[in-house]
Parts: structure tokens; sequence; C-alpha cells
């Protein structure tokens, strides 16, 4: 049985991750890593793959930035050629990045099976490319792996029922379980100066949030505000590092700020810094689940989430970009009045065996 797993970005190394890991347990299972270089920075990729221990790829695809239909046409005819000669019984993605949907697609319109990671999940705001990447994703693909029941409910209501569809667990949550004892030690926070739950982390990529002067701005003055009460570490992603360096250095917010920028930092780096942090500011989805399973305050940036167990049920609280909604939740964080999450079923560390035991099943029948 010849199976290939695609990773493209960084959210997609911590789901495949311990999924290699879980496959590693059937012997008579050939595996295959495939990068398509969407994130090709080495703060970006090669660091995440140390942090993670992940195998170098056996086949890497170099297709670097582009327009999204650029990106996602040169991942489909890499990934093409890499499926024409491996012959793979099984393709496996993740998550919601172009790289998922351009493999999937190329897999599936070469009959080859494809199980997708993180099925079901819907902000239901199709502006958002990742919106659009889920939804066709789920369509192309056989098996449909769940990481809470609103995933279920959405599929539900899309016409997928029965056989190939299942609730697993957050295969992130075993990453996170597996390597939290190792990024805590490491105390970034103190060699940067910064006492245990003394500081806030910031995250922000999202183009709605960074991509224009007037919405970065906007959010950052009230950032530089909440900063006076709470300090926030902001690591840049490298397309907005230019253009939040130049405004946070110009008149249009105010000069008194604590947003210390750093560059990309690792996954266990980020973790380190997020596990000791007193809140967590973001735009991102993994974040919002990752800080749920840690009890940490969470605010995202963002108008709706797919994610949302971890409002339901988690420590999220969606804020947007509405400057009242983000100084009222930070005044409850630092008052003591915030919210605390519950324990969510099956994010338990164990998502990934479930997972592989799934696809062997499924894929053996097929064949």
């Amino acid at each position: 049985m010849k199976i290939g797993c695609v990773v493209g970005a960084r959210p997609n190394y911590m789901k495949i991750a311990p999924l290699l890991n879980a496959l590693k347990k059937y012997p008579d299972i050939e595996i295959r890593l495939i990068h398509t270089g969407q994130h090709y920075d080495d703060s970006m990729s090669r660091a995440f793959f140390d942090d993670l221990d992940l195998p170098r790829p056996d086949d890497y695809l170099g297709v670097g930035s582009g327009s999204h239909a650029v990106q996602t046409a040169h991942v489909m005819t890499g990934f093409e050629t890499v499926c024409l000669n491996r012959r793979f019984d099984r393709v496996v993605v993740a998550g919601d990045v172009n790289s998922t949907l351009a493999c999937a697609l190329a897999a599936a319109k070469l009959n080859i099976p494809v199980a997708h990671l993180e099925a079901g999940l819907r902000s239901f705001d199709r502006r958002m490319p990742e919106e659009l990447n889920r939804i066709l994703t789920d369509a192309v693909s056989d098996l449909l792996f769940v990481s809470e029941p609103s995933g279920m409910v959405n599929l539900r209501r899309e016409g997928r029922v029965g056989p190939g569809v299942f609730l697993i667990g957050n295969i992130m949550i075993d990453t996170l379980s597996a390597n939290l004892t190792r990024a805590i030690s490491l105390d970034l926070h103190t060699r940067m100066g910064y006492e245990t739950r003394k500081y806030g982390l910031l995250t922000m990529h999202r183009p709605d949030n960074v991509d224009t002067d007037a919405d970065l701005s906007h959010l950052l003055a009230v950032l530089c505000e909440i900063s006076l009460e709470i300090p926030l570490i902001y690591p840049v992603h490298p397309r907005a590092a230019f253009r939040v360096k130049r405004i946070l250095n110009s008149s249009v917010v105010s000069a008194e700020h604590r947003i210390r920028v750093t560059d990309p930092l690792s996954y266990l780096d980020n973790l380190c810094l997020m596990a000791h942090a007193r809140i967590v500011l973001t735009d991102s989805g993994g974040i919002q689940e990752e800080t749920t399973h840690l009890n940490i305050p969470c605010l995202t940036l963002r108008p709706n989430t797919e994610r949302p167990i971890t409002v339901e049920k988690g420590t999220n609280t969606i804020v947007g970009k509405d400057p009242e909604k983000i100084r009222t939740a930070v005044r409850q964080v630092m008052n003591g009045t915030y919210k605390t999450g519950d324990p969510i079923d099956m994010w338990d560390g164990r998502t990934a065996d479930r997972c592989a035991r799934l696809i062997v099943t499924h894929t053996m029948a097929a064949m």
C-alpha cells in the first residue's frame, strides 16, 4: 500500500507529523511525504521540519509564492507528475491552504482516493480563500476526518453522510501534547525579558487585517493602546513585516506602545510563548484550538470562526476589528473575569492513531 502525505504550509506540518508516526506502525505501508513548497522561507518551513522531527520530503515541488490561481495551478501540475510516478493508493491532505485543494484535485482526477484531515470546518465566509479550499477539498475526498461536532453538522447539511465521514478529534492537539513539555522548558519569554503571564502574544497574517494600510492601522492603533496595559510580542509573517514596521514607526498610530515585533518563530518557540502568555490575540484558526487546549484566553481578530467549539466550550472570543470588543475582552482577562474553557471530547492526543487505522482499513477495502 502506497500512501502520499502532503504538506505545503506551516499548519500542515503540525497535522501530518503525528499521522506519519502513526502510519509507521503498519509495516506493509509505503509512506511518501510530498512538500509543495508553498511556504519556502526557512522560518516558515525548515524550522518546523526540525522542531517536529519531520523526515526529509521524498518529493519537493518548490512552487513558491504567487496569486491563488498561479500557486494552485503550479501545485496541481507538479503533484500530478508525482502521482503518476509514485502510483499512490491513497493521498492524504490536511487543512485548508492552496496546496490542500490543489493536491486533492490532482489526485481525484487520477482516481486516487483522497483523505482530508480537518474536514467539515466552515466559517460561512466565502471571501476567505481558505473557505473555498475547505468546501472543494471535502467535495472530492472520500475519507473525511472531522475535528469537532460542527464539522459533522456542516457535512450533513452538504449531503455528506454515511461511510467515509468520521469524527476523530483534533490531530493538532496530538502535536501540541507531544511537544508541550519541551516547548515550555525553552523559557524563550524569560530570555526575551518577560515574566510568565505578564505579556500577550499577537499573531496577524490574514489579508483582511494586514494587506492594506487602513485595516492594519486600525488594528494596530487599538493594539498599541492595549500594549500599554500588557506588552505584546508580535512575530510577523514575512509578507506583512515591512508594512507593520512602517506603520508602527509612523505617526498613524501612537508613538507610545509596547509591541515587540520579531521575525517568525519556530513551532516550539511559538508554543513556548503561547503557553506562558496571559492572553493571545490572533487571526489564526489553529491558534484558537491550541489556546483552548492550553486554557489561555484567546481573542480572535476576525468576524467569524470555522472552529465554533473554541468559542462554545473553549477560551476563544470573536472580537473582529471592533476596538470596544477588544478593550472589553482584554479588561476581563486582566481583572480575572474572563471565561475559562472545558475539556473537549477526543482532543486527547490519540487522534493520529484513530486516523491511521481508518486510512489503512478503507484503503485496503478499496484496493
